[in-house]
């Protein structure tokens, strides 16, 4: 915008700088272009001696670097040229100001306009440099002679360009009408500033084009210049309109061209106006009109400008999405998405029928809710045209086995078999073994895989621990209730006959007598048992002669073939003592009555520990 504007001052700024301005119209291809890509000038283009890396003044180099050795310029030009190469890097003579550069340019068309333009640069960097007010500003001239070099087509001058803290280029141009007969012309480029700190510069992509009217191609069909058409509408025919601004030309010729890719364009025979009707269209073309001045400059690019192209587009019609596979999944699995590719320009719509339907998503990929077929379509982007045909796209959930989770007990030493859900499965145990059961001696934890014939899988595992076998420990009698303990913790089951188990350690009114204790786990892998007598002793007495727990005396001791009984009191003192089979005790003392409180009791039976205990007496 800043190149713009200073262009505008400089076009309206007097006489000095009338002449300098851009093509109004439309732009021919370049008949000239110097982009010092070569590293080299022409003999005879400057007087200034040309040196390697940064020139000194009165010198220049041609080069892509620049602050190298000068340290008051800008250290890199900026990439913001067409050639965003090398460049002429010219360091004004401060003594003997004037021209510095001097081309022959060939090849140009007799009486037609041209432009011509270059980009200059400021290079010295006020940020670097001591130089008073930022270094003096550099100011060239350019001037357009004829081939005899007594004739000047067009001149303008630069005005001063001031160095700047960051580095940019601003292009200039000057346009100007060759003679007839003459197809050269040559160009001066002048030093208008004076010598000493500063005015230093940098020129690149020095070019000539040709400079015509702006021609506008219209249609009466579309306002713009693109006419959209979709395929099933195709073909079609457009009528075209060239219609120029009078920017340049006062005369105009016409020729018609037709390109199939916007990049290779040929004539068409015979269309010489400024209006051309197309014959009818199958597939996409652009049309553009070349004008000239005069018909003999239509055979040349160089001699004649173009217009904009007018393109038919004939959108067609998308061909069907490609399927990026059916997808299967297994129950439980993450939905996947459903996917398919088109053209970049194309896009997909996703339906739950083949035809008609509900829109269920856009877009090649598509995650569905439910298991089902869904339908992709594709049409072109930016058109309203009809779509093409649907692709067919499902997923399918397949149920998986149903795991289960069990815990065994295990007799030591005796296997126990591992049984997994019965299917059609493959089954894979953790031991490596395969079948639908195993057996196993260790405990541990056990997991067999189980695939169906959908590849779905499910893991079972079995938690297998080890019985905690039974041992007694003691078994007590407490009146008439017989207590089994164990001598270890687990799951027991008990029995006095060996036959009759239950769960529960306790077993109530047995009368007295010899029984054997039997204690076994819940899975059967050990019965341990043990022979005890068991005495119903009473727990108090109550001498009161009402016929109720007068007299201390057993229950079950006739069945023992030897036993006696000892009674004592808390001082350990014997009170009484007999066998047990006649053995009774009332309480009493060398016939006194003794207190109420506590007394203890042995009693020994042949072939078994000795029973002791205590009970109450109250009166």
């Amino acid at each position: 915008m800043k190149v713009f504007s200073f262009l505008v001052f400089l076009l309206f700024a007097g006489n000095a700088f009338s002449q300098l301005g851009f093509c109004p119209g439309s732009k021919g291809d370049a008949i000239f272009h110097e982009d010092f890509s070569s590293g080299t000038l022409p003999a005879g283009t400057t007087s200034y001696p040309r040196v390697s890396g940064d020139p000194q003044d009165g010198y220049y180099t041609i080069s892509g670097t620049i602050g190298q050795g000068i340290q008051d310029w800008h250290s890199s030009l900026p990439n913001t040229t067409l050639s965003n190469g090398n460049a002429l890097i010219v360091n004004a003579d401060d003594k003997n100001a004037g021209l510095f550069f001097r081309r022959e340019i060939s090849g140009l068309c007799e009486a037609t306009t041209y432009e011509f333009s270059a980009y200059l640069m400021n290079i010295l960097s006020p940020a670097r440099t001591s130089c008073a007010n930022g270094g003096i500003p550099i100011n060239v001239k350019f001037q357009i002679w004829d081939k005899t070099d007594t004739f000047l087509l067009a001149e303008g001058d630069t005005g001063d360009i001031h160095s700047s803290n960051s580095p940019y280029w601003e292009q200039f141009a000057l346009t100007f009408q060759s003679q007839a007969g003459q197809d050269l012309v040559i160009l001066k480029m002048y030093n208008n500033g004076i010598g000493g700190c500063g005015n230093d510069l940098a020129i690149d992509d020095i070019i000539f084009r040709s400079c015509g009217d702006l021609t506008k191609v219209t249609s009466a069909a579309t306002p713009g210049s693109t006419l959209e058409v979709c395929e099933p509408a195709a073909p079609v025919s457009v009528q075209l309109t060239a219609t120029p601004d009078h920017s340049v030309y006062n005369t105009h010729a016409f020729q018609w061209q037709e390109s199939f890719d916007e990049s290779n364009w040929q004539d068409i025979p015979g269309q010489t106006n400024n209006v051309y009707t197309s014959p009818q269209i199958h597939t996409t073309r652009y049309y553009r009109v070349k004008v000239a001045e005069s018909s003999v400059n239509l055979n040349s690019n160089l001699c004649s400008s173009v217009s904009e192209p007018f393109a038919v587009n004939i959108v067609k019609t998308p061909l069907a999405p490609v399927s990026g596979g059916n997808k299967k999944i297994c129950d439980g699995e993450a939905f996947p998405s459903l996917v398919v590719s088109t053209a970049n320009d194309e896009l997909v719509t996703w339906y739950n029928s083949a035809t008609g339907g509900v829109e269920v998503a856009t877009g090649n990929t598509f995650v569905p809710a439910a298991a089902g077929t869904y339908y992709a379509e594709a049409a072109k982007t930016g058109f309203n045209c009809i779509p093409g045909p649907r692709t067919p796209v499902t997923l399918q959930v397949f149920p998986a086995p149903q795991p289960k989770h069990e815990t065994l007990l295990l007799c030591t030493g005796s296997p126990t078999q591992l049984a997994a859900t019965p299917g059609n499965f493959t089954y894979t145990w953790s031991t490596g073994a395969v079948g639908m059961t195993i057996s196993v001696t260790q405990p541990g934890n056990y997991s067999v895989s189980l695939t169906n014939s959908n590849g779905c899988s499910a893991v079972s595992t079995f938690e297998v621990t080890a019985v905690n076998l039974a041992e007694i420990s003691k078994v007590t009698s407490e009146a008439s209730s017989v207590i089994i303990k164990t001598a270890n913790p687990g799951e027991f089951e008990f029995s006095l006959d060996g036959v009759n188990f239950q769960q529960s350690n306790i077993f109530q009114n047995i009368p007295g007598g010899i029984y054997t204790a039997y204690v076994r786990d819940l899975e059967g892998c050990k019965t341990v048992s043990e022979e005890f007598p068991h005495l119903v002793v009473p727990q108090f007495i109550t001498p009161n002669s009402d016929g109720f727990n007068d007299s201390f005396e057993l229950k079950g001791v006739e069945y023992f073939s030897s036993s006696e009984i000892r009674i004592f009191d808390r001082y350990g003192k014997l009170l009484a003592a007999g066998s047990g089979a006649t053995f009774s005790w009332n309480g009493l003392h060398n016939g006194k009555e003794l207190p109420s409180e506590d007394y203890w009791y042995q009693i020994f039976i042949e072939g078994f520990e000795p029973v002791k205990g205590h009970f109450s007496l109250k009166r």
